[in-house]
C-alpha cells in the first residue's frame, strides 16, 4: 500500500496560517452502515491541495472518488479524520465551497437568471444586486442572452453553463466538480472543458475534479490522483507538466506518455 505521506510531505499545520482555498484532508476515512453490514467507502486518506491548483481524481466506479469529494463539500461526515478548507473545519456545506454535479440540479420553474439568483438568497445584498451578479455570472459563461429562458428551453451544455454560473456567482474559494461533463456529447464536452479552463485561468479557484475520463483529467489538471478499487485509497500522484493552454484536438508525445501511465495504473489496480 502506498503511504500518501510519501506523496505529499507537508502535513496539516496551524489552521491560522492556512491560506484561503487550501484543502487539508487529514486521515479521512468513510464507513457506511453498521456492523455486520458495514461498507468501507474510503480508507484513511491524507491530501493537501494548495490554493489555486486544479486537481483531478480518477479511478474505477465505486472507488470512493465522489465520497471523498462529498466529505470536502460537507455532505458526508468522515468516520475518522477531518477536512479543512482554509481555516475552517468542514462540518457542513458552506458558501466558500461550490459544487457542480453531473445532473445540473436546476429548478425547472426558474429561468436561468432565477436559478443563479436562488444561489445568492443567503447573501446579504439587495435583490437588484443579486440580479446584477446573476447576469454577470451568466455573461461569464456566455449565456447572458439566454437569461430569461427556462431549463427546458436549454441544451445540456447550456444547462451545465447555468449550473457553473450559479456556483461561481457566490465567488467560492473552492470548486468541487463531480463528473460535471459526463452526460454531455463529445463535442459539447470539449467546449465545456475549454470554458472551464478559461474560467479557472482567470479566477484561480482551487478545483477538485472527479472524472472517469483520463484524457479529460490530462487536459485540465495540474496533478492527477489515481484511486484503487473499493475500498478506495489513493495509489499514485501523477503531476501533469504539460504547457497551457492544452489543445483539445491534438495529443503530443508527452500527453500520450502520461496517458499510457494513467491507463496502466487503472488497469493494474483492477488486477
Amino acid at each position: 500500500m502506498l503511504d500518501i505521506r510519501e506523496v505529499d510531505q507537508e502535513i496539516v499545520g496551524d489552521p491560522s496560517a492556512i491560506a484561503r482555498g487550501r484543502i487539508d484532508i487529514a486521515g479521512v476515512s468513510v464507513v457506511f452502515g453498521k456492523v455486520p453490514d458495514q461498507t468501507v467507502a474510503l480508507e484513511p486518506t491524507d491530501l493537501i491541495l494548495q490554493p489555486g491548483t486544479f486537481t483531478a481524481l480518477i479511478g474505477p466506479s465505486g472507488c470512493g472518488k465522489s465520497t471523498l469529494l462529498n466529505a470536502v463539500a460537507g455532505f458526508v461526515t468522515p468516520t475518522e479524520g477531518c477536512v479543512r478548507v482554509g481555516k475552517r473545519l468542514v462540518e457542513r456545506p458552506h458558501p466558500s465551497v461550490g459544487v457542480v454535479f453531473q445532473n445540473f440540479a436546476l429548478f425547472p420553474w426558474f429561468t436561468a437568471r432565477g436559478n443563479v439568483m436562488f444561489a445568492l438568497k443567503g447573501v446579504a445584498m439587495p435583490r437588484q444586486d443579486r440580479e446584477k451578479r446573476a447576469i454577470e455570472a451568466l455573461k461569464e459563461v456566455g449565456l447572458a442572452e439566454h437569461a430569461k429562458k427556462f431549463p427546458g428551453q436549454l441544451s445540456g451544455g447550456m444547462k451545465q453553463r447555468v449550473a457553473i454560473a450559479r456556483t461561481l456567482s457566490a465567488d467560492p474559494d473552492v470548486l468541487l466538480m463531480d463528473e460535471p461533463f459526463g452526460a454531455l456529447d463529445a463535442q459539447t464536452r470539449l467546449r465545456m472543458q475549454e470554458l472551464l479552463m478559461d474560467l479557472w485561468s482567470r479566477r484561480k479557484t482551487t478545483v477538485l475534479f472527479v472524472t472517469h475520463d483520463v484524457d479529460e483529467a490530462l487536459r485540465l489538471a495540474d496533478v492527477v490522483y489515481v484511486m484503487s478499487p473499493a475500498p478506495g485509497r489513493i495509489i499514485r500522484k501523477v503531476p501533469v507538466d504539460l504547457s497551457r493552454p492544452r489543445p483539445v484536438d491534438r495529443m503530443g508525445d508527452d500527453f500520450l506518455q502520461l496517458r499510457a501511465e494513467l491507463m496502466g495504473l487503472l488497469h493494474h489496480s483492477n488486477d
